[in-house]
């Protein structure tokens, strides 16, 4: 996220002695992006982090691919994914390209034998069901039901449940992930039209610092491969750290739509960006308030990108036979929009309870065995009168 922040105990100078009270030091370790042009943070630990001791093995993680050119438009029943007890186990790819893996998961079980790093991508989870915390080497953070929690590649984090009734939806973006450009100034700043601002940006409050040596499970997706690394300290020991490279957290209600006299396009919705996808919330919010608009979402050709609208809660006005927990999927180059009636439904009414998340690619994506497990083959011919 691009704005300082600094958790705990750190040194006035970067890359200078910083004793313990016992007159040894503390470990300076860079965690940086980009090489060395990107956001970074500095921190500072309690042992160094380089302690490998084992590396038990490996396992393949990547999606398995059934429709790899895929033409037809989708819907995906979500919650018919089962739950599962472990976290990684629990999390299954629908959607795939060479930029993201789009993601559901219904975890019954904290993270607790082993801790989980993502070196290939930046994660973004977002809470659909459940409650509990982030707990990260960078600090922790509570999420509950509309959190979007950002977690940047690299970071070692749980994830502890308050129930084991729990669904997410994750973007698993190997490009890094930001706020939208066009709604920061050239400081950074989040300006005065964007739909958020930095005060809804929730930034970790706690460290856990733990001063141990043992073996200690990290789970490390690298390369679509999840390899089982040992390391001889605990991961959580950071005494302090500053910088602009952290987990941060941000509720899809704090989001302020953009309205207009007519029907607003989808870009002012936009919450992330990579250069490779977009992520926009639809929200409740007033319809347009020209006498004569039309509040249904005219019929659009993505020419070049494939747009994917996870269905969150509320009345999804464009769509028929639509619930929470489902999955459109409509690709690029293909017309869709409003379902029959939808449009003369819409008019005349004054506001609409939804909430969706929106990821458009601009690569195709390919549609996975998981998915099919779960998808309406027929939804393609429901825009047919019937």
């Amino acid at each position: 996220m691009p704005f300082y922040h600094s958790l705990g105990k750190i040194p006035h100078k970067r890359h200078t002695v910083f004793k313990k009270p016992d007159g040894s030091l503390y470990y300076e370790q860079l965690f940086g992006t980009i090489g060395f042009d990107g956001m970074y943070t500095n921190m500072y630990h309690e042992q160094r982090p380089t302690q490998v001791k084992e590396i038990k093995g490996s396992y393949d993680a990547t999606p398995q691919v059934a429709t790899e050119k895929n033409i037809k438009s989708y819907r995906f029943k979500g919650f018919q994914v089962k739950p599962a007890p472990d976290y990684l186990e629990s999390r299954k790819v629908v959607l795939t390209n060479s930029d993201v893996d789009i993601t559901l998961a219904a975890p019954q079980e904290s993270t607790k034998d082993y801790f989980y790093k993502n070196s290939d991508s930046d994660e973004l989870l977002f809470i659909h069901k459940g409650s509990g915390k982030l707990r990260t080497h960078l600090g922790n953070l509570d999420f509950k039901y509309g959190d979007y929690l950002l977690i940047p590649r690299g970071t070692i984090y749980k994830l502890d449940f308050d129930d084991e009734v729990n669904r997410l939806f994750i973007v698993e973006s190997r490009r890094p992930i930001y706020t939208p450009k066009r709604y920061r100034n050239h400081f950074g700043q989040l300006l005065e039209h964007s739909p958020f601002c930095e005060r809804d940006i929730r930034r970790p409050y706690e460290l856990e610092t733990n001063n141990e040596s043992g073996d200690f499970l990290i789970k490390i997706k690298k390369q679509g491969r999840i390899f089982d690394m040992v390391y001889a300290s605990h991961p959580f020991d950071v005494v302090g750290y500053d910088g602009y490279n952290y987990p941060y957290a941000f509720s899809i209600h704090d989001f302020e739509p953009i309205t207009g006299r007519i029907h607003q396009p989808p870009p002012v919705h936009q919450t992330f960006e990579t250069d490779a996808f977009v992520v926009c919330s639809f929200c409740p919010r007033l319809y347009d308030y020209h006498p004569e608009s039309i509040p249904a979402p005219y019929s659009h050709s993505n020419i070049d990108s494939d747009e994917v609208l996870y269905y969150v809660d509320g009345d999804f006005m464009s769509r028929n036979d639509i619930e929470a927990g489902h999955i459109s999927l409509h690709p690029a180059g293909i017309p869709h929009g409003p379902h029959p009636g939808a449009v003369e439904r819409s008019i005349g009414q004054t506001e609409t309870e939804e909430l969706a998340v929106m990821v458009d690619t601009f690569k195709p994506l390919m549609v996975t065995k998981d998915a099919m497990e779960i998808a309406d083959d027929k939804y393609h011919q429901s825009w047919l009168e019937h």
